[in-house]
Protein backbone atom coordinates (compact mmCIF):
# COMPACT_ATOMS: atom_id res chain seq x y z
CA UNK A 1 0.00 0.00 0.00
CA UNK A 2 1.38 3.41 -0.92
CA UNK A 3 1.80 6.33 1.47
CA UNK A 4 -0.60 9.22 0.87
CA UNK A 5 0.59 12.80 0.49
CA UNK A 6 -1.54 13.83 3.46
CA UNK A 7 0.18 11.37 5.78
CA UNK A 8 3.60 12.61 4.67
CA UNK A 9 2.63 16.21 5.41
CA UNK A 10 1.23 15.19 8.82
CA UNK A 11 4.44 13.36 9.70
CA UNK A 12 6.53 16.39 8.72
CA UNK A 13 4.30 18.72 10.74
CA UNK A 14 4.48 16.52 13.81
CA UNK A 15 8.24 16.21 13.58
CA UNK A 16 8.55 20.01 13.42
CA UNK A 17 6.14 20.39 16.35
CA UNK A 18 8.18 17.92 18.37
CA UNK A 19 11.43 19.75 17.57
CA UNK A 20 9.92 23.08 18.65
CA UNK A 21 8.72 21.69 21.96
CA UNK A 22 12.09 20.04 22.62
CA UNK A 23 13.90 23.30 21.86
CA UNK A 24 11.61 25.60 23.86
CA UNK A 25 10.19 23.40 26.60
CA UNK A 26 6.68 24.80 26.14
CA UNK A 27 5.00 26.21 23.01
CA UNK A 28 1.46 27.54 22.53
CA UNK A 29 -0.88 26.13 19.89
CA UNK A 30 -1.00 29.58 18.30
CA UNK A 31 2.78 29.66 17.88
CA UNK A 32 2.89 26.08 16.58
CA UNK A 33 0.17 26.83 14.02
CA UNK A 34 2.07 29.91 12.86
CA UNK A 35 5.33 28.02 12.36
CA UNK A 36 3.89 24.97 10.60
CA UNK A 37 1.48 27.20 8.63
CA UNK A 38 -1.75 25.42 9.44
CA UNK A 39 -4.81 25.91 11.64
CA UNK A 40 -4.87 25.55 15.42
CA UNK A 41 -7.46 22.79 14.97
CA UNK A 42 -4.98 20.76 12.91
CA UNK A 43 -2.14 21.47 15.33
CA UNK A 44 -4.33 20.39 18.26
CA UNK A 45 -4.95 17.09 16.46
CA UNK A 46 -1.21 16.66 15.86
CA UNK A 47 -0.39 17.42 19.50
CA UNK A 48 -3.01 14.89 20.63
CA UNK A 49 -1.38 12.24 18.43
CA UNK A 50 2.10 13.02 19.74
CA UNK A 51 0.81 12.88 23.31
CA UNK A 52 -0.65 9.43 22.63
CA UNK A 53 2.87 8.32 21.65
CA UNK A 54 4.28 9.74 24.91
CA UNK A 55 6.42 12.29 23.09
CA UNK A 56 4.90 15.42 24.67
CA UNK A 57 2.10 16.54 26.99
CA UNK A 58 -0.82 18.85 26.21
CA UNK A 59 -1.32 21.71 28.63
CA UNK A 60 -3.51 24.86 28.64
CA UNK A 61 -3.61 25.60 24.94
CA UNK A 62 -0.12 24.37 24.17
CA UNK A 63 2.38 21.54 24.39
CA UNK A 64 5.16 20.84 26.91
CA UNK A 65 7.85 18.25 27.38
CA UNK A 66 6.65 14.98 28.91
CA UNK A 67 6.50 14.83 32.69
CA UNK A 68 4.39 17.93 33.37
CA UNK A 69 7.15 20.49 33.84
CA UNK A 70 8.65 22.62 31.11
CA UNK A 71 12.39 23.02 30.86
CA UNK A 72 14.12 26.32 30.30
CA UNK A 73 15.02 27.12 26.69
CA UNK A 74 18.34 28.77 25.91
CA UNK A 75 18.74 32.45 25.08
CA UNK A 76 18.75 32.00 21.25
CA UNK A 77 15.41 30.16 21.39
CA UNK A 78 13.87 32.66 23.80
CA UNK A 79 14.62 35.66 21.59
CA UNK A 80 12.44 34.26 18.79
CA UNK A 81 9.53 33.07 20.95
CA UNK A 82 6.57 35.51 21.17
CA UNK A 83 8.81 38.43 20.17
CA UNK A 84 5.95 40.82 19.31
CA UNK A 85 4.18 40.04 22.59
CA UNK A 86 7.33 40.66 24.61
CA UNK A 87 7.80 44.01 22.91
CA UNK A 88 4.23 45.06 23.72
CA UNK A 89 4.59 43.91 27.33
CA UNK A 90 7.82 45.91 27.68
CA UNK A 91 6.12 49.03 26.28
CA UNK A 92 3.36 48.80 28.87
CA UNK A 93 5.60 47.84 31.78
CA UNK A 94 7.86 50.83 31.08
CA UNK A 95 4.98 53.17 31.91
CA UNK A 96 5.15 51.93 35.51
CA UNK A 97 8.63 53.40 35.99
CA UNK A 98 8.98 57.05 36.96
CA UNK A 99 11.83 59.53 37.19
CA UNK A 100 14.03 58.88 40.21
CA UNK A 101 12.78 55.32 40.82
CA UNK A 102 14.99 52.55 42.17
CA UNK A 103 14.03 49.15 40.74
CA UNK A 104 15.38 45.62 40.41
CA UNK A 105 15.14 43.81 37.08
CA UNK A 106 15.64 40.06 36.79
CA UNK A 107 17.06 38.04 33.92
CA UNK A 108 15.11 37.23 30.77
CA UNK A 109 14.43 38.37 27.23
CA UNK A 110 11.26 40.25 28.24
CA UNK A 111 13.09 42.13 31.00
CA UNK A 112 15.85 42.88 28.49
CA UNK A 113 13.22 44.52 26.27
CA UNK A 114 12.01 46.53 29.26
CA UNK A 115 15.53 47.73 30.04
CA UNK A 116 15.93 49.06 26.50
CA UNK A 117 12.88 51.25 27.07
CA UNK A 118 14.12 52.60 30.39
CA UNK A 119 17.36 54.07 29.05
CA UNK A 120 15.86 57.57 28.90
CA UNK A 121 14.28 57.71 32.37
CA UNK A 122 16.17 60.40 34.34
CA UNK A 123 17.55 59.54 37.76
CA UNK A 124 16.68 55.86 37.49
CA UNK A 125 18.65 53.29 39.49
CA UNK A 126 18.52 49.69 38.27
CA UNK A 127 19.82 46.74 40.26
CA UNK A 128 20.15 43.58 38.18
CA UNK A 129 21.83 40.20 37.95
CA UNK A 130 21.39 40.15 34.15
CA UNK A 131 24.25 40.99 31.81
CA UNK A 132 21.67 41.58 29.06
CA UNK A 133 19.81 44.16 31.16
CA UNK A 134 23.08 45.86 32.09
CA UNK A 135 24.17 45.92 28.45
CA UNK A 136 20.88 47.51 27.39
CA UNK A 137 21.48 50.34 29.88
CA UNK A 138 25.27 50.60 29.51
CA UNK A 139 25.15 53.85 27.52
CA UNK A 140 22.25 55.47 29.39
CA UNK A 141 23.89 58.52 30.95
CA UNK A 142 21.04 59.28 33.35
CA UNK A 143 20.59 55.70 34.60
CA UNK A 144 22.74 54.18 37.32
CA UNK A 145 23.22 50.42 36.94
CA UNK A 146 24.19 48.28 39.94
CA UNK A 147 25.08 44.65 39.26
CA UNK A 148 25.02 41.83 41.75
CA UNK A 149 27.99 39.56 42.26
CA UNK A 150 27.79 35.86 41.60
CA UNK A 151 28.69 33.17 39.10
CA UNK A 152 27.83 33.61 35.43
CA UNK A 153 25.19 31.24 34.07
CA UNK A 154 25.88 31.29 30.36
CA UNK A 155 22.56 29.97 29.08
CA UNK A 156 20.74 33.17 30.09
CA UNK A 157 23.66 35.55 30.79
CA UNK A 158 22.70 35.91 34.46
CA UNK A 159 24.71 36.02 37.68
CA UNK A 160 23.57 33.38 40.16
CA UNK A 161 24.71 31.67 43.34
CA UNK A 162 25.46 32.80 46.88
CA UNK A 163 27.45 35.83 45.73
CA UNK A 164 24.44 37.21 43.87
CA UNK A 165 22.07 36.53 46.76
CA UNK A 166 24.34 38.03 49.42
CA UNK A 167 24.79 41.24 47.42
CA UNK A 168 21.02 41.78 47.64
CA UNK A 169 20.81 41.59 51.45
CA UNK A 170 19.58 44.86 52.95
CA UNK A 171 18.47 46.26 49.59
CA UNK A 172 15.11 48.06 49.36
CA UNK A 173 13.60 49.34 46.10
CA UNK A 174 10.15 50.36 44.93
CA UNK A 175 9.53 47.72 42.25
CA UNK A 176 10.83 44.39 41.02
CA UNK A 177 10.32 43.38 37.40
CA UNK A 178 10.73 39.66 36.95
CA UNK A 179 9.98 36.95 34.42
CA UNK A 180 10.13 33.15 34.47
CA UNK A 181 9.31 29.93 32.66
CA UNK A 182 5.67 29.66 33.72
CA UNK A 183 2.89 31.27 35.74
CA UNK A 184 -0.17 29.64 37.32
CA UNK A 185 -2.71 30.86 39.87
CA UNK A 186 -2.14 27.72 41.92
CA UNK A 187 1.63 27.96 42.25
CA UNK A 188 2.70 31.41 41.08
CA UNK A 189 5.81 32.11 39.03
CA UNK A 190 8.25 29.28 38.43
CA UNK A 191 11.44 28.53 36.55
CA UNK A 192 13.33 25.44 35.46
CA UNK A 193 16.65 26.23 37.16
CA UNK A 194 17.22 26.07 40.92
CA UNK A 195 20.00 28.69 41.02
CA UNK A 196 17.97 31.17 38.95
CA UNK A 197 14.93 30.65 41.18
CA UNK A 198 16.94 31.34 44.31
CA UNK A 199 18.33 34.63 43.00
CA UNK A 200 14.92 35.71 41.70
CA UNK A 201 13.46 35.15 45.18
CA UNK A 202 16.17 37.39 46.64
CA UNK A 203 15.40 40.05 44.03
CA UNK A 204 11.69 40.19 44.79
CA UNK A 205 12.24 40.22 48.57
CA UNK A 206 13.93 43.60 48.14
CA UNK A 207 10.93 45.24 46.46
CA UNK A 208 7.72 46.85 47.70
CA UNK A 209 5.90 45.75 44.52
CA UNK A 210 6.49 42.61 42.46
CA UNK A 211 5.59 42.94 38.78
CA UNK A 212 5.65 39.80 36.65
CA UNK A 213 6.21 40.14 32.90
CA UNK A 214 4.87 37.04 31.16
CA UNK A 215 3.51 36.56 27.65
CA UNK A 216 0.50 34.33 27.01
CA UNK A 217 2.65 31.25 26.21
CA UNK A 218 3.76 31.12 29.86
CA UNK A 219 0.29 31.31 31.42
CA UNK A 220 -0.89 27.98 32.75
CA UNK A 221 2.60 26.52 32.42
CA UNK A 222 4.31 25.13 35.50
CA UNK A 223 8.02 24.60 35.94
CA UNK A 224 10.11 22.84 38.54
CA UNK A 225 11.17 25.56 40.99
CA UNK A 226 8.79 28.13 42.44
CA UNK A 227 10.08 31.70 42.29
CA UNK A 228 7.24 33.87 43.57
CA UNK A 229 4.04 32.51 45.16
CA UNK A 230 0.83 33.96 43.78
CA UNK A 231 0.00 35.99 46.89
CA UNK A 232 3.34 37.81 46.58
CA UNK A 233 2.72 38.95 42.98
CA UNK A 234 1.41 42.51 42.86
CA UNK A 235 0.86 42.84 39.11
CA UNK A 236 0.98 40.81 35.95
CA UNK A 237 1.68 42.50 32.63
CA UNK A 238 0.84 40.17 29.76
CA UNK A 239 -0.28 40.49 26.15
CA UNK A 240 -3.83 40.73 24.87
CA UNK A 241 -3.72 37.20 23.40
CA UNK A 242 -3.94 35.89 26.96
CA UNK A 243 -7.58 37.00 27.12
CA UNK A 244 -8.50 35.55 23.74
CA UNK A 245 -8.21 31.83 24.54
CA UNK A 246 -10.24 29.91 27.10
CA UNK A 247 -7.38 28.23 29.00
CA UNK A 248 -5.30 31.38 29.46
CA UNK A 249 -8.39 33.54 30.04
CA UNK A 250 -9.43 31.23 32.86
CA UNK A 251 -5.92 31.46 34.29
CA UNK A 252 -6.19 35.27 34.25
CA UNK A 253 -9.50 35.10 36.10
CA UNK A 254 -7.98 32.79 38.69
CA UNK A 255 -4.99 35.10 39.16
CA UNK A 256 -7.30 38.12 39.56
CA UNK A 257 -9.31 36.19 42.16
CA UNK A 258 -6.05 35.76 44.08
CA UNK A 259 -5.56 39.54 44.13
CA UNK A 260 -3.12 39.90 41.23
CA UNK A 261 -3.71 43.03 39.18
CA UNK A 262 -3.87 42.22 35.45
CA UNK A 263 -2.78 44.53 32.62
CA UNK A 264 -3.17 43.47 28.98
CA UNK A 265 -0.68 44.96 26.51
CA UNK A 266 -2.20 45.62 23.06
CA UNK A 267 -0.14 44.48 20.10
CA UNK A 268 0.86 46.94 17.42
CA UNK A 269 0.51 50.09 19.56
CA UNK A 270 3.45 52.03 20.91
CA UNK A 271 3.45 53.37 24.43
CA UNK A 272 4.23 56.97 25.38
CA UNK A 273 7.76 57.64 26.61
CA UNK A 274 8.36 55.93 29.97
CA UNK A 275 8.61 58.00 33.10
CA UNK A 276 5.85 60.42 32.11
CA UNK A 277 2.64 58.50 32.67
CA UNK A 278 0.88 55.96 34.80
CA UNK A 279 -0.50 52.69 33.58
CA UNK A 280 -4.00 54.16 33.42
CA UNK A 281 -2.90 56.58 30.71
CA UNK A 282 -1.36 53.98 28.43
CA UNK A 283 -3.16 54.18 25.05
CA UNK A 284 -5.68 51.38 24.72
CA UNK A 285 -7.54 52.16 21.50
CA UNK A 286 -7.67 48.58 20.16
CA UNK A 287 -10.62 46.45 21.23
CA UNK A 288 -9.52 44.09 23.98
CA UNK A 289 -10.25 40.41 23.40
CA UNK A 290 -11.92 40.06 26.79
CA UNK A 291 -12.79 42.04 29.90
CA UNK A 292 -10.65 41.05 32.86
CA UNK A 293 -11.77 42.00 36.33
CA UNK A 294 -9.79 42.58 39.46
CA UNK A 295 -10.71 42.11 43.10
CA UNK A 296 -14.23 43.38 43.84
CA UNK A 297 -15.37 42.95 40.24
CA UNK A 298 -14.00 46.28 38.95
CA UNK A 299 -12.72 46.32 35.35
CA UNK A 300 -8.95 46.37 35.15
CA UNK A 301 -7.03 49.35 33.74
CA UNK A 302 -6.78 49.87 30.02
CA UNK A 303 -9.97 47.98 29.24
CA UNK A 304 -13.56 48.78 28.37
CA UNK A 305 -16.71 46.78 27.99
CA UNK A 306 -17.09 45.17 24.53
CA UNK A 307 -19.03 47.38 22.15
CA UNK A 308 -18.24 50.68 23.88
CA UNK A 309 -15.99 53.48 22.76
CA UNK A 310 -14.87 54.89 26.06
CA UNK A 311 -11.69 56.88 26.56
CA UNK A 312 -8.92 56.28 29.09
CA UNK A 313 -9.84 54.41 32.26
CA UNK A 314 -11.20 56.70 34.98
CA UNK A 315 -9.88 57.27 38.45
CA UNK A 316 -6.70 58.76 39.90
CA UNK A 317 -5.08 55.47 40.86
CA UNK A 318 -3.68 53.33 38.12
CA UNK A 319 -4.53 49.88 39.47
CA UNK A 320 -7.27 48.37 41.66
CA UNK A 321 -6.66 47.57 45.30
CA UNK A 322 -5.29 44.12 46.01
CA UNK A 323 -7.10 41.64 48.20
CA UNK A 324 -6.34 41.55 51.89
CA UNK A 325 -3.37 39.38 52.70
CA UNK A 326 -1.57 39.92 49.40
CA UNK A 327 1.67 41.79 49.48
Amino acid sequence: MGVTVGSVFAAERRQLILEMVRANGAVSLRELARVVQTSEVTVRRDVRALEAEGLLDRRHGGAVLPGGFSREPGYPQKTHLAAAEKSAIADLAATLVEEGDAVVIGAGTTTQELARRLARVPGLTVVTNSLLVAQALAHANRVEVVMTGGTLRGSNYALVGSGAEQSLHGLRVSKAFISGSGLTAERGLSTANMLSASVDRALVQSAAEVIVLADHTKLGTDSMFQTVPTDAVTRLVTDEHAAGHDPTARELDALADCGVQIALAPLGLAAEPPGHQGLERHPQQAQQPGLRRGPGGAPLPGQRRPGTHGGPPPGPGHLPTRLAGAR
